[in-house]
Formats: C-alpha cells, sequence, structure tokens
C-alpha cells in the first residue's frame, strides 16, 4: 500500500503525488460511494493496485471549490474590471475564516486605475490590514510584491481563489511561469470574466508547497453558516465582543454593543459593517436544508 495526496480530479480519476514525488492515477474503491464518501484535491490517502482504500480526515475543506487540507487561502480580488467590492471580499474572508483557514488578499489590476480612483481605494486597503490581514497590492512591473506573496505561501497547500476575471490565472503565471496556465479576458457586455479554469488542481512549487488555481465565480452564498457564527468571522468584532454589555451579542440591536459604539466612533470601518448587517440579513433569510 502506498500513500499521497490528490492533486487532481477529473471524470472519477484522481492522480495522486506519492510521498516518493511520483503521480499515480488512481479510483476511488466502490464502497465510497455507498458511504456517501467521495475523495476531493487535497485529500491524503492510501491506496494499492490503482484505488484508493483511505480517505485520511480532513483538517478542514472548501466546499467550493472542493479542496480539503488548506493552509491559506489566497484571495484575488481585482481593483478594476471587475470593479473593487468590499462586499464580495468580506463574503470571501467571511467563507474562510468559517473553515479555519487563513486569508492572504492579492489586489489586482491596479495599473488600471487612475491617480484618483487609487487614492480613493487605498484607505479601505489599509484598513484591511489594519485588522490584521496580509494584504498585497499587485502591479505586474513590482517583482517585489510577488516575492512578499510567495514569502508568505512558502511550503504550504494553498488555494488561489476570486471572482471571475480578477486575474487568478495571470497571478499564478507570475509567480510560476512554467505552469502557463490559460487566461481570458473580461466580457465588456456582463462585466464578468469568462471561466478558463475548469477543474481544481494542485501544482508542486518550492521543496514541499502545493498551489491550487480555481474555477471563478461572481458570487458567493454563506450556507454553510449559522447566522449567530457571522461575527466571530469579524476579528474586528472578535475583539470587541467581551466589552458587549451582553454575552453573545449579535451587534445589531442590542444596547451596550462594544462594536457599534466602535462603528460610530470611526475605530471599526462602516462599510465593513454595513456588509456585516447584510451577510446577518441573508443567512436568516435562508430556508433550511434537509439532507
Amino acid at each position: 500500500m502506498e500513500s499521497g495526496k490528490i492533486i487532481k480530479s477529473i471524470s472519477g480519476f484522481y492522480d495522486v503525488l506519492t510521498t516518493t514525488g511520483s503521480v499515480v492515477r488512481t479510483r476511488a474503491r466502490g464502497n465510497f460511494r455507498k458511504q456517501g464518501i467521495k475523495p476531493i484535491v487535497g485529500d491524503l490517502v492510501d491506496f494499492a493496485d490503482a484505488y484508493i482504500l483511505k480517505i485520511e480526515p480532513r483538517q478542514n475543506q472548501s466546499v467550493r471549490p472542493p479542496v480539503a487540507n488548506i493552509d491559506v487561502a489566497v484571495v484575488v480580488i481585482s481593483a478594476a474590471e471587475p470593479a473593487f467590492s468590499t462586499n464580495l471580499l468580506d463574503r470571501y474572508l467571511v467563507y474562510l475564516a468559517a473553515q479555519g483557514i487563513k486569508a492572504i488578499i492579492y489586489v489586482s489590476k491596479t495599473d488600471l486605475l487612475s491617480a484618483t480612483e487609487l487614492a480613493k481605494l487605498q484607505p479601505i486597503w489599509v484598513t484591511y490590514q489594519k485588522i490584521g490581514y496580509d494584504l498585497i497590492v499587485g502591479q505586474q512591473e513590482q517583482a517585489a510584491n510577488f516575492e512578499g506573496l510567495l514569502n508568505l505561501i512558502a511550503e504550504q497547500q494553498v488555494m488561489v481563489m476570486g471572482q471571475s476575471g480578477a486575474g487568478k490565472s495571470t497571478l499564478l503565471n507570475q509567480l510560476f511561469p512554467q505552469l502557463n496556465l490559460p487566461t481570458a479576458a473580461i466580457s465588456q457586455s456582463l462585466n464578468r470574466g469568462r471561466h478558463t479554469t475548469r477543474t481544481v488542481t494542485l501544482y508542486p512549487f518550492g521543496k514541499h508547497g502545493l498551489i491550487a488555481d480555481t474555477p471563478g465565480f461572481s458570487s458567493l452564498e454563506l450556507t454553510m453558516l449559522a447566522a449567530n457564527q457571522l461575527a466571530s468571522c469579524f476579528p474586528e468584532f472578535v475583539a470587541l465582543a467581551d466589552q458587549c454589555r451582553f454575552r453573545g451579542c449579535l451587534h445589531l440591536q442590542e444596547p451596550g454593543c462594544a462594536v457599534k459604539a466602535a462603528v460610530a466612533a470611526g475605530e471599526v470601518a462602516n462599510f465593513r459593517y454595513l456588509d456585516y448587517q447584510q451577510m446577518y440579513q441573508e443567512i436568516t433569510a435562508q430556508k433550511p436544508v434537509y439532507r
């Protein structure tokens, strides 16, 4: 029996990177389906005779896209084409926080901004850095930005995710030219990117690193999260929660709320609080899913 990690899934076959560095194409044994278990990219598995026999417990799992055992996710958010959106970025950050995955923010396409547009967005980016997020403002001509990102993700299993057309594949090609991933232009009529990534693949980098390009999408539902869990996905809210009058404060209508006071005082960004309110309303309006 051999062990390894699934680095690609396509049409019922799974490419497994073994502990010796070779890649073996496998299939899942039949009783996985009976048990409702499906191997996904990132899974640590045992296999023999090209059949996966065991899947190790997952450290974490991203549902969309399906990737397991992620150390860090790089959220690529465009500064323009599509326009920068704090709401979409906050959705990604909440989505990752809910699954215990560290997030790095990479802002792409800053070269498409005018000086005035750039000046408006810079304070927003500084806000995320003050909260504690690693945020890199990328420019194609500045190799130092890529070096900084490579240092943050070195020797880890990394997922690159973001909206369609944000430049995920372009970023990966700049970091790792040998990948030569396909890219596509923005659809001007829809202001959305064409999906250039169809499957999830983990690509080796460095000595032990693995990085995944994932399919892009323009919306992100938070169906995995209960409404009373949402505040725990905002680090600046967590830092103030013990100062609220009521334990379990939702930071909405409750009196003596430290978060609302910090928003009023300008110590917590109003746009973050508005995004929190919108997501809370969205989650509470969701119909329950019965399985």
